[in-house]
């Protein structure tokens, strides 16, 4: 089998491929967009010799924003089911940034909360974040970027509803 050919810039790559409909299409779009923005979330964090994924850190936020908040509940709010969920709630886990403890109200399920570590490496994290996000809408107003949020999000629910 022979090496792939070798490719010029991105740009000049565009120049030269016919893309047919797919620019048109807001999965393919929204696609490229997402893995743009997860490479320069990883290399963010790797930089900064940290190792967290973008999903990790969503998740650390609504255990944060939402102390006490049930495996079942967090796995609904990150639209993944629970299998998914606890090799995730596992690693954090292991690294000392969460802690399961019973819950209160119902003895089948635990309540999620943050060490005093996790706490730490999310302001950390977070302070991370803010730099990656004003990098990756550099390009966008203020206004472009709360207006796009918006418009995602109105995606998000359609699709949801399907």
């Amino acid at each position: 089998m022979g090496r792939p050919p070798d490719r010029g810039s991105d740009s000049a790559d565009r120049r030269r491929l016919d893309h047919g409909l797919l620019p048109s299409l807001l999965g393919y779009v929204l696609q490229r967009a997402q893995t743009s923005v997860f490479a320069d979330f990883s290399a963010t964090f790797a930089r900064a010799g940290e190792a967290v994924t973008p999903g990790e850190f969503g998740l650390l936020v609504l255990v944060d924003r939402n102390a006490g908040i049930s495996q079942t509940r967090l796995a609904g709010a990150l639209g993944i089911d629970r299998s998914t969920l606890v090799p995730i709630l596992d690693r954090l886990q292991d690294r000392g940034l969460l802690a399961r403890n019973r819950s209160p109200t119902d003895g089948r399920t635990h309540a999620l909360a943050l060490t005093a570590a996790g706490r730490k490496a999310l302001a950390r994290f977070s302070r991370l974040v803010r730099g990656h996000e004003k990098r990756v809408a550099s390009g966008l107003s203020a206004d472009e970027t709360r207006t796009l949020i918006a418009l995602l999000d109105k995606v998000h629910r359609a699709a949801r509803s399907l």
